[in-house]
């Protein structure tokens, strides 16, 4: 089988985390290597998932905006409906405009 060399540059702290892992489990790093790139083929991808977390919405304005319209809810009995009461609610609400 003919061979080819693959270099890489890595962090020095996450290559010595992965050779201890690896050691532990009786293999080198070129061996481990081999595996995830046969793992690769053979899933025909990545073979783990790979996401992108989505950042938490905590904007200062958006915040005290869910804050303003929990109190208001509280204030006027809102607070814990179901969307079918909260749907009937807006229902009305548009009925009594329109007269």
């Amino acid at each position: 089988m003919k061979t080819s060399l693959l270099q890489t540059r890595i962090d020095t702290e996450l290559k010595d985390e992965a050779s201890k892992l690896f050691d532990t489990l009786g293999l080198d790093m070129s061996t481990a290597v081999k595996i995830f790139l046969k793992k690769c083929v053979q899933e025909g991808g990545i073979p783990f998932e790979l996401k992108v977390r989505k950042p938490v919405y905590q904007s200062r304005d958006g915040m005290q905006a869910v804050l303003e319209l929990r109190k208001s809810a509280e204030k006027n009995g809102l607070l814990g409906m179901s969307l079918d009461e909260i749907n009937e609610e807006i229902a009305a609400s548009r009925t009594e405009r329109r007269k």
